[in-house]
């Protein structure tokens, strides 16, 4: 219900809650999906981040936005006392009035908003499938009878997301099964590999994935946890700016990893 360009802040969140299917979608343990901190009810601006901290708090408050709509929020687990950077934190979000609303897993799986699919659409791939088999859901997409050298691959992914992605040159320089997973899942090749991809694209590994790469025979594009993840609450934003009539913008605050 929109009131002089304001919208009820319960049913910007209920919107959320249905679309992305908040409760279905079993995240890891300390993450709090959904809204996290409330705002004195109304919304008229959003920003969205793909992480909620300080830095962007603050950028989000002198753009005048009163929702935070945030990838990684600001709940994974315990967090007392709010003393120092956490009282300005939340200080900040309280003088702004300003609320925050998070979305992990269940913005990266969403099939029309989601992470994956807005990676898989930049790059122009078509009719995914389900892939990557975690806590009971498909976590990404994967794209198969394909024929792309994967130095063409790496350049489109340079190109999508703005600056050359790590290679793991571990299967075929020619990719015919593609999985994806945006975030930080190069920790779980076993799992893409087992699947039957040549080749993984994702945000971030650790050091020993350049190793279990090779050892598992498959290619590996790492194009940045941050990178890879901003799709997610753009499109969401923009889902609701169309329900809703509220403007949005994105502010980019990226970390480099």
């Amino acid at each position: 219900m929109a009131v002089m360009g304001r919208v009820r802040l319960d049913s910007v969140v209920r919107e959320c809650d249905t679309v992305l299917d908040i409760a279905a979608i079993e995240d890891y343990p300390g993450a709090h999906n959904g809204l996290q901190v409330e705002n004195r009810g109304c919304v008229s601006h959003i920003a969205a981040v793909v992480d909620a901290t300080l830095s962007t708090v603050r950028l989000a408050g002198s753009r005048g936005a009163n929702l935070l709509l945030a990838h990684h929020g600001i709940f994974w687990s315990s967090r007392h006392p709010w003393t120092g950077y956490r009282y300005e934190l939340f200080r900040t979000m309280v003088e702004a009035d300003m609320a925050l609303y998070s979305a992990h897993l269940p913005l990266d799986v969403h099939e029309e908003l989601g992470n994956n699919a807005g990676l898989a659409r930049a790059l122009g791939f078509e009719g995914g499938k389900p892939f990557f088999l975690q806590r009971g859901h498909d976590l990404g997409l994967r794209f198969d009878d394909r024929s792309i050298p994967r130095r063409s691959l790496a350049a489109s992914l340079e190109r999508v997301l703005g600056a050359p992605p790590t290679v793991l040159r571990g299967g075929p320089s020619n990719c015919t099964s593609i999985g994806i997973v945006t975030g930080g899942a190069g920790s779980e090749l076993a799992v893409a590999a087992a699947e039957g991809v040549d080749t993984f694209i994702t945000g971030e590994g650790p050091h020993w994935s350049h190793a279990l790469a090779e050892e598992l025979g498959i290619n590996v594009l790492l194009g940045g946890h941050y990178a890879t993840e901003t799709f997610g609450v753009k499109a969401l934003a923009a889902h609701l700016e169309k329900t809703f009539g509220l403007t949005w913008e994105f502010i980019d605050y990226p970390t480099g990893l």
